[in-house]
């Protein structure tokens, strides 16, 4: 039997959330309904027509999360080189104030890069999915692509899978894998679930092989793209959901 708990006859059509939210066409929605693809707290809905009210309701296509409030936004932002992850910064350092003052939303970093490091940085309204999101327990993915001196052996890799050893407690990589090596430089690219300061710089410091640059490349489902630095853009209903299932909501 029908679980009738999510309906509600005040409600809106549910092919209308759906193509309010960046799905597609109110036909597609239709489509995707009718063929049991969609979802709502977790029961298949292949009725057309139901009334819901999506505040109350976790809606899924084809198992990806789909975001439904229009009040909240989320960001990406290719931070700069010598910019601090910061909405302000006392010392008079370029920061992420500058940014956002096109928005009128009061928008807000998710996490920290230190200034040397460029790449995706997340700038968001929605308090619980950045406090989701920076909270250690949940592991979101993090991807960076390191420089760094000195050619990069499969035995540093194996280092990095297993755990190494930091001044302040173990971590270990995810994935990681050489790009390209030479005496010189080598090109790493590391996959996190942590993010402690400076936590990539300081496991190739330990592992005698100094960062020259870094980015970060991937937060979550989220990449950099074609972003080039200080260029930003707002994710969509289906990246955003895609990061609050990442962060457990």
């Amino acid at each position: 039997m029908a679980d009738l708990s999510i309906y509600r006859p005040e409600g809106t059509r549910l092919q209308k959330v759906l193509a309010q939210a960046g799905v597609g066409s109110r036909r597609k929605c239709e489509e995707l309904i009718e063929a049991g693809a969609v979802t709502v707290n977790g029961q298949v809905v292949e009725e057309l027509g139901i009334r819901i009210n999506p505040d109350e309701c976790v809606i899924e296509v084809l198992g990806k999360r789909v975001s439904v409030d229009e009040n909240l936004i989320t960001v990406v932002l290719n931070k700069p080189k010598g910019v601090v992850s910061t909405m302000s910064d006392p010392d008079g350092r370029p920061a992420l104030d500058k940014y956002v003052i096109g928005f009128e939303e009061r928008l807000f970093h998710v996490g920290r890069l230190d200034a040397d490091t460029t790449g995706v940085i997340l700038l968001t309204n929605d308090g619980e999915l950045a406090n989701k999101l920076a909270h250690p327990t949940h592991g979101v993915s993090k991807v960076y692509v390191a420089k760094v001196q000195g050619r990069v052996t499969k035995a540093l890799v194996s280092q990095f899978l297993q755990g190494i050893e930091l001044d302040d407690g173990p971590t270990r990589a995810v994935e990681c894998r050489i790009i390209d090596a030479s005496d010189s430089a080598s090109l790493v690219e590391v996959e996190m679930h942590e993010g402690r300061n400076r936590i990539v710089r300081r496991m190739f410091d330990a592992a005698g092989h100094p960062v020259i640059d870094l980015v970060r490349t991937r937060f979550g489902s989220v990449t950099l793209g074609t972003l080039q630095p200080g260029e930003m853009r707002t994710l969509t209903n289906a990246e955003i959901g895609e990061l609050q299932k990442a962060a457990g909501l």
